[in-house]
């Protein structure tokens, strides 16, 4: 019987039992421990999320290898039974809540997650005024040569990475980037320049490892990849984005009528 000591964020060290099944008394220690864990994930001990001990640790709490443990690891993650994040840990896999969202109205991210009672947060990795080149300029609409907020942020729903943003705005529309702090759209109407539509292109591709590493997910995961032209009532230009959302993570869905 192996015994392991668990932190759980939130709640306490967790000590549990888990009876280490094998189909004799010589099995090798790595199947031991790869027994163990996949009884307690069975019987819902370790929960979905739930993070597992560094193999430093879990190899000098048990009194073996790191090796051992590494093996044990190695073979529950080609299963699928667990999830190891570079630089971030390793968790237990499970089927996280998926997003349903409309593709028939304009939403901000933020307000669409505290409507549906998920906390919303944005950890930001670029923020700041430039000057656009001509390609931005063209999406923009705007002169050569005009200035432009970009930013890029990765957006969270209950701490958890849904999405990888990155936005372009008229400095016109928006001259300080540091007046949005958590929803832009909100910001931007507050601005009075209300967005009311928006044209978007949806492609399917596979996260590379770097956006794979920011959005907590395995390099070639699918993910859905979005461009999006948003305009205020004038059809004035208020944002270039893209937006590279999870695929276990959301799901979006188009109401369609018979044309007449």
């Amino acid at each position: 019987m192996l015994v392991l000591s668990l932190w759980v964020p939130g709640v306490t060290f967790l000590e549990f039992f888990a009876a280490a099944q094998s189909n004799g008394s010589d099995a090798p220690v790595y199947r031991r421990l790869q027994a163990a864990l996949v009884d307690a994930i069975a019987s819902g001990i370790l929960k979905p999320g739930a993070v597992l001990p560094p193999e430093r640790e879990l190899a000098l709490e048990l009194g073996i290898s790191r090796v051992t443990v590494r093996r044990a690891m190695a073979e529950l993650v080609r299963q699928g039974l667990i999830t190891q994040r570079h630089g971030s840990g390793t968790y237990v896999s499970g089927t996280r809540e998926r997003v349903v969202q409309s593709l028939s109205r304009l939403y901000s991210f933020s307000e669409d997650m505290t409507s549906r009672g998920r906390s919303p947060g944005t950890l930001w990795l670029e923020r700041d005024l430039s000057v656009a080149n001509a390609d931005e300029a063209r999406r923009l609409e705007m002169p050569n040569g005009g200035s432009v907020v970009r930013m890029r942020r990765l957006r969270l729903a209950d701490k958890e990475p849904i999405a990888l943003e990155t936005s372009l705005i008229p400095a016109a529309i928006l001259p300080d980037p540091k007046q949005i702090e958590d929803s832009l759209y909100r910001t931007l109407r507050d601005l009075g320049h209300v967005p009311v539509k928006a044209v978007q292109r949806f492609s399917a591709i596979n996260l590379d490892e770097k956006s794979a590493r920011l959005l907590n997910a395995p390099t070639g995961a699918a993910a859905l990849d979005i461009y999006r032209i948003t305009r205020r009532e004038d059809g004035v230009v208020v944002e270039s984005s893209r937006s590279i959302f999870r695929g276990d993570a959301y799901d979006f869905v188009a109401e369609l009528g018979l044309g007449r």
